[in-house]
């Protein structure tokens, strides 16, 4: 059996107006796998998210990040273990270079300088954009910010990456680009999407949210193609399924 990556037990989130988003999440993701996250606006997938990396805390319930609780005193090893995207690759590019962007978390964790140029040179050339790196973020197109974000996140050598939405915004040369780049990391990768598609192409397993719940949870083909499954959750099949001759439930 692969090592467990990420555990999570009985998870309840409730905002401060009330708003229960979690009811009892339960999942646990091995090493190396692929996880999408679907679901409609509102079923709780962002807000998962924010929850693996600590940024929200659990109402009650309990995460293991490489067998070490989310909390505050393990957060710091926590957040080096997990390369964050966020939906908006400008909440990750704010300095006045790509090269300083990709450098700011090293940096942060006191590595030498040869260390933190060496990580950034890597990340650069891993994504493909090691050309830009002297370019200012504002100068950059969408996909190249994408890229940029991504480098940002493996900079820290995690062993989990996540992402919110990641081919938002995208045209699509840069969307297979990314799909053809995520699918080379061995990472254990998590991406919430509405972009069925790229879940399809890029994630071996998939949990479906509704109301803050798991209601499905397995093979993507197999639930990314469940007709009633897509229409219970107020999704509809990958746009790459809806005109062929699918054997679809």
């Amino acid at each position: 059996m692969r090592d467990i990556s990420i555990e999570i037990k009985d998870l309840y989130y409730k905002y401060p107006d009330g708003y229960e988003a979690l009811k009892g999440i339960d999942l646990t993701l091995h090493k190396g796998q692929s996880l999408g996250i679907v679901g409609s606006n509102g079923a709780g997938k962002s807000t998962l998210l924010l929850q693996l990396t600590g940024i929200n805390r659990p109402s009650s319930g309990k995460i293991e990040i490489n067998s070490l609780e989310v909390n505050k005193k393990n957060l710091a090893q926590i957040r080096k273990d997990i390369g964050f995207v966020f939906q908006n690759p400008e909440d990750q590019l704010f300095t006045t270079s790509i090269y300083e962007d990709v450098a700011f978390g090293p940096k942060n964790y006191k590595l030498s300088r040869q260390e933190v140029d060496k990580r950034v040179t890597e990340s650069l050339e891993k994504v493909g954009i090691l050309e830009l790196k002297n370019r200012a973020p504002y100068r950059l197109s969408g996909g190249q910010k994408n890229m940029a974000a991504i480098a940002t996140a493996i900079s820290m050598e995690p062993s989990i990456l996540i992402m919110d939405e990641p081919t938002s915004a995208l045209d699509p040369k840069a969307r297979r680009k990314l799909i053809n780049l995520l699918n080379s990391f061995d990472y254990t990768k998590i991406i919430a999407s509405h972009d069925l598609d790229m879940i399809l192409d890029t994630c071996e397993r998939t949990i479906v949210l509704k109301n803050g719940q798991i209601v499905a949870d397995g093979d993507t083909q197999i639930i990314l193609l469940d007709r009633d499954l897509m229409e219970e959750c107020d999704l509809e099949l990958p746009l790459s399924c809806q005109k062929r001759d699918f054997n679809i439930k």
